[in-house]
């Protein structure tokens, strides 16, 4: 039976397994993609979005957050009551587990050969360019405002309304535009849904020759999009696109 939950599971699940997969297709070693570089990635990642929603919307999910940060934002705006929004986050995480259990599944003969832990890693979920806590902090509040806001802004009445089904496409361009423009500092992770389902994948899978987790960080793609998603909210309400 199709529900809200469910929709963001399986939504959360789609666009892991698209996300992850562009990734590990242009870093792991063997691969025919290894080498297709960041513009095949944030590429990738894009329509993964896209496919998500659907996926979500399809089975349930009219709202199709995909994103523990929009739910938050979504929340405050009157849209979920707590229980409902926190149930939410969960399923997304939990998405985001299976997606990355099933890009190991699927990669698997290639994490044998691929040598380097850190690709490995960026797989599955972020890291900083330069590690500066309070500064990678800062680009994922900033990124996941970018995000969140001018979402707000594609669904807002004061633009006239879009047709049904090409909200996805803006979407996806939109975190295509995000990669492109604001995402090589912490690989943009924008979604704690995105970056903590599947480094809890990481950290439980076998995969071969891994490294850690890398847990010191895991705290920055989870804290600051959820800051952005809020202050996101708080200047929709004060420009009115709410």
């Amino acid at each position: 039976m199709a529900t809200p939950y469910l929709g963001e599971f399986l939504g959360v699940t789609t666009l892991i397994i698209f996300g992850n997969g562009v990734v590990a297709n242009s870093l792991l070693k063997g691969s025919k993609a290894e080498g297709a570089g960041w513009l095949n990635i944030i590429a990738g990642w894009g329509i993964a979005v896209m496919l998500g929603v659907f996926v979500a919307i399809a089975c349930g999910a009219p709202q199709a957050d995909l994103n523990p940060a929009v739910t938050f934002a979504k929340l405050l705006a009157g849209v979920y009551a707590v229980s409902e929004a926190l149930m939410i986050m969960v399923v997304q995480i939990v998405g985001g587990v299976l997606g990355g259990c099933i890009t190991w599944l699927f990669f698997r003969g290639h994490w044998e050969i691929t040598e380097d832990k850190g690709l490995k890693l960026a797989v599955f979920c972020t890291g900083p360019a330069i590690r500066n806590y309070s500064q990678n902090l800062f680009c994922e509040i900033i990124a996941t405002l970018m995000l969140v806001f001018p979402i707000f802004a594609i669904f807002s009445k004061n633009v006239g309304g879009i047709a049904p089904g090409v909200g996805p496409f803006m979407v996806a361009l939109l975190v295509f535009a995000l990669g492109s423009c604001l995402g090589g500092t912490t690989g943009y992770a924008l979604n704690p849904a995105r970056d903590l389902g599947p480094r809890i994948a990481h950290a439980i899978c076998p995969i071969a020759g891994k490294g850690d987790s890398d847990w010191s960080y895991s705290w920055v793609p989870v804290v600051g999009p959820m800051i952005g998603g809020g202050i996101a909210f708080v200047l929709a309400k004060a420009v009115a696109i709410l």
